[in-house]
Protein backbone atom coordinates (compact mmCIF):
# COMPACT_ATOMS: atom_id res chain seq x y z
CA UNK A 1 0.00 0.00 0.00
CA UNK A 2 1.29 3.45 -0.88
CA UNK A 3 1.99 6.21 1.60
CA UNK A 4 -1.01 8.45 2.28
CA UNK A 5 -1.09 11.84 0.60
CA UNK A 6 -0.76 14.01 3.71
CA UNK A 7 -1.32 17.23 1.77
CA UNK A 8 -4.64 15.93 0.44
CA UNK A 9 -5.68 14.67 3.89
CA UNK A 10 -4.85 18.09 5.39
CA UNK A 11 -7.09 19.74 2.78
CA UNK A 12 -9.93 17.38 3.66
CA UNK A 13 -9.47 18.07 7.38
CA UNK A 14 -9.57 21.81 6.65
CA UNK A 15 -12.88 21.30 4.80
CA UNK A 16 -14.18 19.23 7.70
CA UNK A 17 -13.37 22.01 10.17
CA UNK A 18 -15.30 24.49 8.02
CA UNK A 19 -18.25 22.08 7.77
CA UNK A 20 -18.26 21.74 11.57
CA UNK A 21 -18.58 25.53 11.89
CA UNK A 22 -14.97 26.27 12.76
CA UNK A 23 -12.56 28.78 11.28
CA UNK A 24 -9.42 26.88 10.18
CA UNK A 25 -7.54 30.21 10.13
CA UNK A 26 -8.00 30.91 13.83
CA UNK A 27 -4.85 30.69 15.94
CA UNK A 28 -5.43 27.27 17.52
CA UNK A 29 -6.47 25.58 14.28
CA UNK A 30 -4.03 26.95 11.70
CA UNK A 31 -1.76 23.91 11.81
CA UNK A 32 -4.40 21.37 12.84
CA UNK A 33 -5.06 19.97 9.33
CA UNK A 34 -1.37 19.15 8.85
CA UNK A 35 -1.07 17.70 12.37
CA UNK A 36 -4.17 15.52 11.84
CA UNK A 37 -2.85 14.30 8.48
CA UNK A 38 0.49 13.31 10.03
CA UNK A 39 -1.28 11.68 12.96
CA UNK A 40 -3.57 9.63 10.73
CA UNK A 41 -0.64 8.50 8.58
CA UNK A 42 1.12 7.29 11.74
CA UNK A 43 -1.98 5.69 13.27
CA UNK A 44 -2.62 3.68 10.08
CA UNK A 45 0.96 2.71 9.26
CA UNK A 46 0.10 -0.95 9.88
CA UNK A 47 -1.43 -1.09 6.41
CA UNK A 48 1.99 -0.38 4.96
CA UNK A 49 3.91 -2.92 7.04
CA UNK A 50 4.69 -6.49 6.02
CA UNK A 51 5.22 -9.43 8.40
CA UNK A 52 8.59 -10.28 6.87
CA UNK A 53 9.94 -6.79 7.62
CA UNK A 54 8.38 -6.70 11.10
CA UNK A 55 9.85 -10.08 12.10
CA UNK A 56 13.13 -9.34 10.28
CA UNK A 57 14.43 -12.90 10.66
CA UNK A 58 14.44 -12.76 14.47
CA UNK A 59 14.02 -16.52 15.04
CA UNK A 60 16.07 -18.41 17.56
CA UNK A 61 16.52 -22.17 17.89
CA UNK A 62 14.98 -23.64 20.98
CA UNK A 63 15.10 -27.27 22.03
CA UNK A 64 12.07 -26.92 24.26
CA UNK A 65 8.39 -26.87 23.47
CA UNK A 66 7.19 -25.00 26.54
CA UNK A 67 4.72 -22.17 26.58
CA UNK A 68 6.09 -18.70 25.85
CA UNK A 69 3.96 -15.78 27.07
CA UNK A 70 4.25 -12.05 26.64
CA UNK A 71 1.53 -10.07 28.37
CA UNK A 72 0.57 -6.46 29.03
CA UNK A 73 1.51 -5.39 25.50
CA UNK A 74 0.01 -1.91 25.19
CA UNK A 75 -2.01 -1.29 22.07
CA UNK A 76 -3.70 1.72 20.51
CA UNK A 77 -6.01 1.49 17.54
CA UNK A 78 -8.85 3.29 15.78
CA UNK A 79 -12.35 1.88 15.62
CA UNK A 80 -13.31 1.43 11.98
CA UNK A 81 -16.91 2.40 12.70
CA UNK A 82 -16.32 5.84 14.25
CA UNK A 83 -12.56 6.39 13.82
CA UNK A 84 -12.33 6.93 17.56
CA UNK A 85 -9.49 5.36 19.54
CA UNK A 86 -9.59 2.16 21.49
CA UNK A 87 -6.73 1.11 23.70
CA UNK A 88 -5.77 -1.71 25.98
CA UNK A 89 -3.42 -4.60 26.52
CA UNK A 90 -2.71 -7.80 24.67
CA UNK A 91 -1.42 -11.13 25.97
CA UNK A 92 0.15 -13.64 23.60
CA UNK A 93 1.11 -17.22 24.32
CA UNK A 94 2.48 -19.91 22.05
CA UNK A 95 4.11 -23.30 22.28
CA UNK A 96 7.16 -23.36 20.06
CA UNK A 97 8.29 -26.21 17.86
CA UNK A 98 12.07 -25.85 17.64
CA UNK A 99 12.27 -22.07 17.30
CA UNK A 100 11.11 -19.00 19.16
CA UNK A 101 10.44 -15.52 17.89
CA UNK A 102 12.37 -12.55 19.31
CA UNK A 103 10.22 -11.20 22.12
CA UNK A 104 10.08 -7.63 20.79
CA UNK A 105 8.69 -8.99 17.53
CA UNK A 106 5.53 -10.11 19.31
CA UNK A 107 4.89 -6.50 20.36
CA UNK A 108 5.69 -5.28 16.84
CA UNK A 109 3.17 -7.74 15.37
CA UNK A 110 0.51 -6.37 17.73
CA UNK A 111 1.35 -2.83 16.62
CA UNK A 112 1.22 -3.77 12.95
CA UNK A 113 -2.39 -4.93 13.28
CA UNK A 114 -3.42 -2.24 15.79
CA UNK A 115 -2.21 0.58 13.53
CA UNK A 116 -5.14 0.15 11.15
CA UNK A 117 -8.82 0.97 11.23
CA UNK A 118 -9.95 -2.04 13.21
CA UNK A 119 -12.47 -3.93 15.20
CA UNK A 120 -11.03 -5.66 18.23
CA UNK A 121 -12.51 -9.05 17.32
CA UNK A 122 -10.78 -9.18 13.93
CA UNK A 123 -7.50 -7.77 15.26
CA UNK A 124 -7.33 -10.54 17.89
CA UNK A 125 -7.73 -13.19 15.20
CA UNK A 126 -5.26 -11.50 12.86
CA UNK A 127 -2.57 -11.44 15.55
CA UNK A 128 -3.14 -15.10 16.46
CA UNK A 129 -3.13 -16.24 12.81
CA UNK A 130 0.01 -14.25 12.02
CA UNK A 131 1.94 -15.68 14.97
CA UNK A 132 0.81 -19.20 14.14
CA UNK A 133 1.88 -18.78 10.51
CA UNK A 134 5.24 -17.20 11.39
CA UNK A 135 6.27 -19.54 14.19
CA UNK A 136 4.61 -22.78 13.00
CA UNK A 137 3.78 -23.19 16.70
CA UNK A 138 1.96 -26.11 18.25
CA UNK A 139 -0.62 -23.63 19.48
CA UNK A 140 -1.27 -19.91 19.95
CA UNK A 141 -3.46 -17.90 22.29
CA UNK A 142 -4.19 -14.18 22.14
CA UNK A 143 -6.33 -12.19 24.59
CA UNK A 144 -7.03 -8.48 24.24
CA UNK A 145 -8.69 -6.26 26.84
CA UNK A 146 -9.55 -2.79 25.57
CA UNK A 147 -11.57 0.32 26.27
CA UNK A 148 -13.36 1.89 23.32
CA UNK A 149 -13.91 5.64 23.24
CA UNK A 150 -16.88 5.10 20.91
CA UNK A 151 -18.54 3.38 23.89
CA UNK A 152 -17.25 5.87 26.45
CA UNK A 153 -17.66 9.29 24.76
CA UNK A 154 -20.78 8.83 22.67
CA UNK A 155 -23.72 6.50 22.25
CA UNK A 156 -24.27 4.52 25.46
CA UNK A 157 -21.52 6.47 27.30
CA UNK A 158 -20.31 3.61 29.50
CA UNK A 159 -16.98 4.80 30.87
CA UNK A 160 -16.08 1.61 32.73
CA UNK A 161 -16.82 -0.86 29.96
CA UNK A 162 -14.00 -3.09 28.78
CA UNK A 163 -14.14 -5.47 25.85
CA UNK A 164 -12.32 -8.79 26.08
CA UNK A 165 -11.60 -10.92 23.02
CA UNK A 166 -9.63 -14.11 22.58
CA UNK A 167 -8.41 -16.29 19.77
CA UNK A 168 -6.98 -19.75 20.40
CA UNK A 169 -5.44 -21.95 17.73
CA UNK A 170 -3.87 -25.40 17.59
CA UNK A 171 -3.28 -26.99 20.99
CA UNK A 172 -4.68 -23.90 22.73
CA UNK A 173 -8.03 -24.76 21.15
CA UNK A 174 -7.91 -28.56 21.20
CA UNK A 175 -6.41 -29.10 24.68
CA UNK A 176 -8.36 -27.66 27.61
CA UNK A 177 -5.33 -28.00 29.93
CA UNK A 178 -3.13 -25.92 27.61
CA UNK A 179 -5.82 -23.25 27.28
CA UNK A 180 -6.34 -23.12 31.06
CA UNK A 181 -2.60 -22.87 31.72
CA UNK A 182 -2.40 -19.91 29.33
CA UNK A 183 -5.43 -18.17 30.84
CA UNK A 184 -4.19 -18.65 34.40
CA UNK A 185 -0.71 -17.34 33.56
CA UNK A 186 -1.98 -14.14 31.93
CA UNK A 187 -4.16 -13.12 34.89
Amino acid sequence: MKEPNEKKIAGLVRELLIELGEDPEREGLKKTPVRVAKSLAYLTRGYRQKMKAVVNGAYFKSGTNHMVILKDIELYSLCEHHMLPFFGKCAIGYISKGKVLGVSKLARIVDMFARRLQIQERMTEEIANAIMAETKAEGVGVVIRAKHLCMMMRGVAKQNSEMVTSAVLGSFRSDERVRQEFLSLIK
